[in-house]
């Protein structure tokens, strides 16, 4: 990563009174790809639409480049915007669709052609240039919209759900194809989903937004392997989340049970909410973990198993290579390590509200 070109400061939105953004603050740097990710609702595309000009904030600055574009119009900005309905031109063929922005710009026939060639041959569209959008696949339609939009030269391309139209498979493609994209144009790409696999495939940063409020931001390894929060926890991936009582450093109390940990400088029998991963449960026979249950449930998943185990009284999560049937008795053991410890929130509102971003 190299330098900050974008600075949301202190920005606020409401909408007939509800707050969608509170004092948010973030920053994205040059050559980045950063996506914007959480629940319906949580205020991801209200951030992405004011960073595109489409809507003003009640409170805070836009910062791009050192100057203030708080109140400068989408078309006035160094960006584009590529949203989930892409918006072509049904009665333009797709040369004609790409080159309008050009057009209007005022660049030359010449120039014009270049570009669209260029544009074509980065979303591996050669060739389409005469098509007509009704005749392409969505798919290939999001990939013209893309052209359209980089063309442009912005210095960010906004995503806003784009490839949320398309069957599994072609999402997938699309993702790998984005991320070449990103790299040989060298520019910053900002993108919104509500998908954890798509943002955890494609990014430098994520940032896990809910309610309006930043919960964490970092790279896609941090947030799944150190979350720090239970909502974060929950969203980012599987996980088994239970309340717990930190005894003292590294000694948790599971359910009744004592867990050594790695976590420290929670204090004294301090309530926290503890996450383990389902991948990070080993199952072994009756006696040689921590503690025993009973597998109650079992799906095969290609790559593993996932299974439920009831022990003390909870259902716990399990992904293994190793079957165990429905009805078996194991045992549940726990790689310190892989014990999660975060500080429980005390109200609905500190649940909401990342402090520690």
């Amino acid at each position: 990563m190299s330098n900050r070109l974008i600075d949301l400061q202190n920005i606020t939105k409401a909408y007939d009174g509800h707050k969608v953004l509170d004092d948010l603050n973030l920053y994205f740097n040059e050559n980045e790809f950063l996506t914007l990710l959480g629940p319906s609702g949580c205020g991801k595309t209200t951030t992405l639409r004011i960073l595109g000009g489409f809507e003003t904030p009640d409170e805070g600055r836009v910062i791009f480049s050192g100057q203030d574009i708080t109140s400068l119009p989408p078309n006035k900005r160094q960006l584009n915007t590529v949203f989930q309905k892409y918006a072509l031109f049904t009665h333009m063929n797709i040369a004609e669709n790409i080159a309008f922005g050009l057009k209007i710009s005022g660049k030359s026939k010449a120039y014009i052609d270049d570009k669209i060639k260029y544009a074509l041959k980065l979303v591996n569209l050669d060739g389409y240039e005469k098509r007509m959008p009704d005749s392409l696949s969505g798919g290939q339609q999001q990939r013209i919209a893309i052209a359209r939009a980089i063309v442009n030269e912005p210095k960010i391309l906004l995503l806003d759900e784009p490839l949320g139209a398309l069957d599994l498979k072609l999402r997938q493609e699309m993702q790998y194809e984005l991320i070449r994209m990103k790299n040989e144009l060298g520019i910053t790409f900002i993108y919104v989903t509500h998908d954890q696999e798509e943002a955890l495939t494609m990014s430098d940063t994520i940032v896990v937004m809910n309610q309006g409020y930043i919960q964490q931001i970092g790279t896609p390894e941090d947030i799944y392997n150190e979350p720090k929060n239970a909502f974060v926890a929950d969203f980012i991936g599987d996980s088994n989340i239970f309340p717990g009582t930190m005894l003292e450093d590294k000694v948790v109390e599971i359910l009744g049970n004592i867990f050594p940990c790695v976590d420290t400088g929670f204090g004294h029998n301090t309530p926290v909410d503890v996450v383990i991963r389902p991948e990070d449960v080993e199952l072994g026979i009756p006696g040689a973990g921590t503690i025993d249950g009973v597998v109650s449930h079992l799906i095969f998943k290609g790559v593993h198993y996932e299974m439920e185990v009831t022990a003390c009284g909870q259902e716990w999560l399990v992904q293994s290579t190793r079957m165990h049937p429905v009805g078996e008795r194991v045992s549940i053991k726990i790689d310190p390590f892989n014990i999660q410890i975060m500080n429980k929130p005390e109200s609905k509102d500190e649940e909401a509200v990342a402090l520690d971003v």
